[in-house]
């Protein structure tokens, strides 16, 4: 089982971006972080940060075939990317949303996430512990699909 976890723009300054809603630990830290919950799990991952839209979407596409599921955190593009979500149904590979922050207890635009309008499950509020609930909940979901 192999996963691709995107994440979007401004993850790359965790630690100096808004400590207080995303935490001290920096991006290097996250990045640990997710390889040590993959390989737990027993899932290869390829790691992937865009501050560019158009490059989040070309990840995406170059995904099908190669990839058996996607963890995503779209960051600020959850609320305005139709692209990335037009992208996530074009290739159809199973996905998770993943944010640090509870993007339902924040400013009002935060609340909408295209992104969720595809996505299996969406993960919020859990900081660096959503992205192993997302490993787990996608791996789950797919042995699940090997099983039917």
């Amino acid at each position: 089982m192999k996963f691709l976890v995107i994440n979007g723009p401004n993850l790359n300054l965790l630690g100096l971006r808004e400590p207080a809603i995303y935490g001290s630990k920096n991006f290097e830290a996250l990045q640990n972080f997710i390889k040590d919950a993959c390989a737990r799990e027993g899932v290869d991952c390829e790691l992937f940060q865009s501050n560019h839209e158009g490059t989040i979407v070309d990840k995406i596409q170059e995904a099908y075939g190669i990839f058996d599921g996607i963890i995503i955190n779209p960051a600020a593009y959850t609320h305005t990317s139709v692209a990335i979500l037009d992208a996530l149904k074009a290739v159809a590979i199973p996905t998770v949303e993943v944010h640090l922050s509870d993007i339902n207890s924040r400013e009002e635009f935060r609340k909408h996430s295209f992104v969720s309008m595809y996505a299996l499950k969406t993960i919020c509020g859990l900081g660096f512990d959503g992205y192993a609930e997302a490993v787990k909940h996608l791996k789950k979901h797919l042995k699940n699909l090997t099983v039917s």
